[in-house]
C-alpha cells in the first residue's frame, strides 16, 4: 500500500507478464471524489482511466475503490511487489502454481504461409473454457486460465482417473466433454521444454493406451500442407469456431506474448471480451472496452432468457458479426456469458474485427 490511506498500488507476475495497477481517490474540482486509475507494464508508460463518470460522495468512492481492489486481487494482483500471483488474495489456497499457454490471433492474411509451412501444424479452435487438468495419485484437479484450481466436472475427472499415472494435460472443456491438445508432464518427466512434436506425440500415446472416452480425448492435429488447407475449408464449411496453428518445433511457454508467438488462433466468428458499464430496463446490459485508458462502449446487447443479468463490472463475452468503423458500435451482438477468467484489462478495443470499408 502507497503511504496515501485511499490510494494502492497492486502488482502481477506470472511468465512475461509484469503489470503494475494503482488505484486513487481524488477530490474532485467542482467537488465531490473521483476514482482514478493507472496501469500497464512495470517500468513502462501507465495508461490512465476512471472508475466514475462524474464526481461521487466519499462513502460511494470509498466503495469503487475497494471494489476495484477486490476485483484484481482476486486476478491474482498483489499487495508485494513480487507480484506473485494470488499471494496475498483471497483466492491463495487456490493457487496452482500453473498458468497456461495463450496464443494471439493470427490475420487472414498470413494464414496461407502457416498453411503451407511443414514447420505449422493446425488443430480445430474448440468454443470451450481453458481448462488444464493434473492428475496426482487418486486426485484430479482442473486449473482455469489464470493458474487458480477449480472443480472439473464429474465425467472429465472420471475419465481422468482411468488414465495411468500423473500428469497435467490442457485442453478446452465444453460440458462434460475435455478436447485435450497438450500435455505438460507425465510421471515426473517435465515436458515443457520439449517440441510441440513430442509433446503431443507423448498424449496422443497415452490416451490410445487408455482406451476411448467419451469425456475425455485428443485434438486431431494436420501437418500435411493439403490436409491443412482441406480441413480448414472443412473447418469453415461446418460453422466451426476457428482453427490454431502451431509450431511443431516450440516449447510450452506460460502466458501470452507481446505478439506473435509458435501458437497462434484464427477465429471464423467473431467474438470479444467486454465489460459491463451500465444495466438496461427490459434484460438488456451496456458494454465498453478501453480505448488506450478510456472506457469506450460498444453497444448494448441482450440477455438471454437462460442466463442471469450480469452485474456492474463483470466480464462478459460476446459474440457479434462485425463492429463498425466510426464509432466500434458491434453489430447483432450475442451474450455468451459472464467470464470469470478474463480481466478487465484485457478487454480492449484492440480485439475488433471491424466492418470493410
Amino acid at each position: 500500500m502507497d503511504n496515501c490511506a485511499e490510494s494502492a498500488t497492486l502488482y502481477f507476475k506470472s511468465g512475461s507478464s509484469d503489470k503494475v495497477y494503482r488505484a486513487q481517490i481524488d477530490a474532485a474540482a467542482g467537488g465531490g471524489y473521483v476514482v482514478n486509475v493507472a496501469y500497464g507494464r512495470r517500468g513502462g508508460t501507465l495508461s490512465t482511466g476512471t472508475k466514475t463518470k462524474s464526481p461521487v460522495d466519499h462513502a460511494a468512492a470509498l466503495r469503487i475503490f475497494h471494489k476495484v481492489l477486490s476485483e484484481k486481487r482476486s486476478k491474482g494482483y498483489t499487495d508485494g511487489d513480487a507480484g506473485t500471483p494470488h499471494l496475498h488474495s483471497e483466492n491463495a489456497g487456490r493457487v496452482s502454481g500453473l498458468v497456461p499457454q495463450l496464443l494471439n490471433v493470427i490475420d487472414e492474411a498470413e494464414v496461407g504461409h502457416v498453411v503451407a509451412d511443414p514447420l505449422w501444424v493446425m488443430q480445430e479452435k474448440f468454443d470451450g473454457r481453458r481448462l488444464m487438468l493434473r492428475k496426482v495419485g487418486g486426485t484430479v484437479e482442473g486449473i482455469n486460465k489464470l493458474g487458480l484450481v477449480i472443480n472439473v466436472a464429474a465425467p472429465i475427472a472420471a475419465a481422468a482417473q482411468t488414465i495411468p499415472g500423473d500428469f497435467v494435460l490442457d485442453g478446452e472443456a465444453i460440458g462434460d466433454r475435455f478436447h485435450v491438445f497438450d500435455m505438460l508432464s507425465h510421471d515426473g518427466t517435465e515436458l515443457r521444454e520439449q517440441p510441440y512434436s513430442a509433446r503431443y506425440g507423448a498424449l496422443t500415446a497415452l490416451l490410445d493406451t487408455a482406451g476411448p472416452s467419451a469425456h475425455l480425448g485428443y485434438v486431431d492435429c494436420w501437418t500435411d500442407a493439403a490436409d491443412k488447407a482441406d480441413q480448414l475449408a472443412a473447418l469453415r464449411t461446418r460453422n466451426a469456431e476457428g482453427a490454431v496453428f502451431k509450431r511443431w518445433d516450440g516449447p510450452y511457454r506460460q502466458g501470452r506474448p507481446s505478439s506473435g508467438g509458435t501458437q497462434l488462433k484464427l477465429k471464423f466468428v467473431a467474438t470479444a471480451s467486454a465489460v459491463v458499464t451500465t444495466i438496461n430496463q427490459q434484460r438488456s446490459v451496456g458494454v465498453s472496452l478501453l480505448d488506450g485508458g478510456d472506457w469506450r462502449s460498444v453497444g448494448n446487447v441482450t440477455v438471454p432468457a437462460n442466463q442471469n443479468v450480469p452485474q456492474l463490472g463483470d466480464v462478459v463475452e460476446v459474440r457479434y458479426l462485425y463492429a463498425a468503423q466510426v464509432g466500434g458500435a458491434l453489430y447483432q451482438p450475442v451474450l455468451l456469458g459472464v467470464r470469470d477468467d478474463v480481466e478487465p484489462t484485457e478487454c480492449v478495443v484492440a480485439q475488433l474485427k471491424f466492418k470493410a470499408s
